[in-house]
C-alpha cells in the first residue's frame, strides 16, 4: 500500500520522486527516539535514498517526523532551515524542491510521505492539498489496518466474555454483495500498483471498463479510493 503511495505522488500531484518513510527503531539510538527509514519510492534514479534512516528532526522528513507538520522547500540544497545530513543522496537524484506531509491519524504518526521536483519551485496550494489529500488517506487506512490486526481483549476471570458482535463491515458486504470474477481480475491487479492503463493493456480492455469496475469494487467494500481499495481487500483475503 504504501508503494502505491509513492507511485501516485509521482502520477497524480506533479512530482518526479515519491518516497515514504516508515517509523522504525534505529541502529545506535534508543528504543524511544522517534525515526524512520525510507521504505518505498517511485521516480528514483540512484539507489542512494533507498532504505536511508531518517532520525526525528534531521533533513526535511525529520522534521515533519519531529514536528507533526508539512514542511517543504523549493531548493532543498540551499535550504538554510534544515540539517543537510543527506545532501549527497539528494544531489545524486538531481533533486531540489520538497515538500514532506506526516501520515497523521489522531497522534499516531505512521510515516512521512515526500514529494520532490527536479527543478527550484515553490510547492503551490494545488499541489501540496493533493499530496496531503494522499497522505490523510493512507494515515486512515494504516490506521484501520492497526486496529483490524489488534488481538481482541481477553474477558477478565469470573466475569462472562461480551456477545460476539455482527460481522464487520467488510466481511458483511463480501457476503452479501460479492465481487464478480472481471472485479476481482481488476482490483487484484490495483492492488500491485498498477495504473489503469496498464491494467487495460494486461486485460485487453478499455481504460473507462476498468475504472468502472474499480467504482464498482469500491462500491461493495465501502471504501473511497484506491489506497483503501487494496487494504480492504487484502483484510478480505482478495489479494496477498
Amino acid at each position: 500500500m504504501l508503494g502505491d503511495l509513492a507511485r501516485r505522488v509521482v502520477a497524480e500531484c506533479g512530482a518526479d520522486v515519491g518516497l515514504v518513510g516508515v517509523p522504525e527503531p534505529l541502529p545506535g539510538h534508543g528504543k524511544d527516539d522517534e525515526g524512520m527509514v525510507l521504505r518505498h519510492w517511485a521516480g528514483t534514479r540512484s539507489d542512494l535514498l533507498h532504505d536511508v534512516a531518517v532520525p526525528a528532526g534531521l533533513g526535511l522528513g525529520g522534521r515533519a517526523l519531529a514536528e507533526r507538520v508539512p514542511t517543504w522547500v523549493p531548493d532543498y540544497r540551499a535550504a538554510t532551515t534544515i540539517s543537510h545530513h543527506y545532501d549527497a543522496a539528494v544531489a545524486a537524484d538531481d533533486l531540489y524542491a520538497m515538500l514532506t506531509v506526516p501520515l497523521m491519524d489522531g497522534g499516531t504518526v505512521h510515516g512521512v510521505v515526500y514529494a520532490s521536483v527536479r527543478d527550484v519551485v515553490p510547492f503551490g496550494d494545488v499541489r501540496i492539498s493533493a499530496v496531503d489529500a494522499l497522505a490523510r488517506a493512507a494515515a486512515r487506512a494504516l490506521a484501520g489496518a492497526a486496529a483490524w490486526s489488534r488481538p481482541a481483549p481477553r474477558p477478565e476471570q469470573g466475569r462472562p466474555a461480551a456477545p460476539v458482535r455482527p460481522a464487520t463491515r467488510s466481511s458483511t458486504l463480501l457476503s452479501t454483495r460479492p465481487l464478480t470474477p472481471r472485479e476481482h481480475e481488476v482490483l487484484r491487479w490495483a492492488a500491485t500498483g498498477r495504473t489503469n492503463p496498464e491494467i487495460a493493456a494486461r486485460l485487453g480492455l478499455t481504460c473507462n471498463t476498468v475504472t468502472g469496475y474499480l467504482k464498482s469494487a469500491m462500491h461493495k467494500l465501502g471504501v473511497r479510493n484506491r489506497t483503501e481499495l487494496a487494504l480492504a481487500a487484502r483484510e478480505a483475503g482478495l489479494v496477498d
